[in-house]
């Protein structure tokens, strides 16, 4: 079925739920109906070629997938790579003036959106990467997204107060050298969620954060395999 699936690329205007504006997300949509719904949760880099990168191999899956600008509140469009110094410097600017709370708002927006899609099945999850990745984790627990995975989120620890309210399946990868995300906290955030059968945590050796992004400095081919084969066993048993 795969081999046959055929993709359309579409851009969507999300009005914002605070009634603040409108915020545009990336689509990628299969020809395969109906079908589950994917929420791709950005980096520090915005809707960048990576992102989009990602999008197309999740509806080459046979999954819709929809990627929302969330920084459009400071700076619409932010398009950003890794490869340069004057680029790193801008992305944490926007992290740092990024509302998290407004974030998670705007994606639980995209996540109904999502499911009103035509030729959604009304299943939708969220897969995010490095800030994405905490905003996935935050969606696990204060969202009804049907599956969440994260790789490689940040400050994860900081969310332990609000474990117990995952009630559907998480999925986190880790990276065992990951410069922004100290073995203490991994352990901390493991230790935590030991108890939760819908948590499972996958910590991969040697390999530095970002260890999946698309074309990145620190892409690894072997671990991102293995974790975007856990990624799609994931989506399939939640999304169908």
């Amino acid at each position: 079925m795969t081999d046959q699936i055929t993709t359309t690329i579409g851009s969507i205007d999300i009005k914002a739920a605070d009634g603040s504006g409108a915020f545009k997300a990336y689509t990628v949509t299969p020809s395969v109906k109906p079908t589950g719904a994917v929420v791709v949760i950005q980096e520090i880099f915005g809707v960048n070629d990576a992102l989009r990168a990602t999008c197309h191999e999740i509806a080459e899956m046979g999954f819709i997938a929809i990627a929302p600008d969330l920084f459009w509140r400071q700076e619409p469009g932010v398009d950003l790579t890794d490869k340069s110094e004057a680029e790193w410097k801008r992305a944490f600017e926007l992290m740092n003036g990024f509302d998290q709370d407004k974030g998670i708002e705007d994606l639980k927006t995209t996540l109904a959106t999502a499911r009103a899609l035509p030729g959604c099945n009304g299943k939708v999850g969220t897969v995010g990467f490095c800030l994405g990745g905490r905003l996935a984790v935050m969606m696990a627990t204060r969202s009804d997204a049907d599956v969440n995975i994260s790789y490689y989120g940040v400050m994860l620890d900081k969310l332990i107060p609000e474990f117990g309210n995952i009630g559907r399946k998480l999925v986190m990868h880790m990276a065992e050298l990951d410069e922004f995300a100290p073995k203490e906290a991994r352990d901390a955030v493991m230790a935590a969620t030991k108890s939760n059968a819908l948590v499972s945590s996958h910590v991969y050796p040697a390999v530095h954060h970002a260890f999946a992004r698309v074309n990145g400095v620190h892409f690894d081919r072997r671990a991102a395999t293995i974790a975007n084969g856990r990624t799609a066993e994931a989506l399939v048993e939640a999304l169908g």
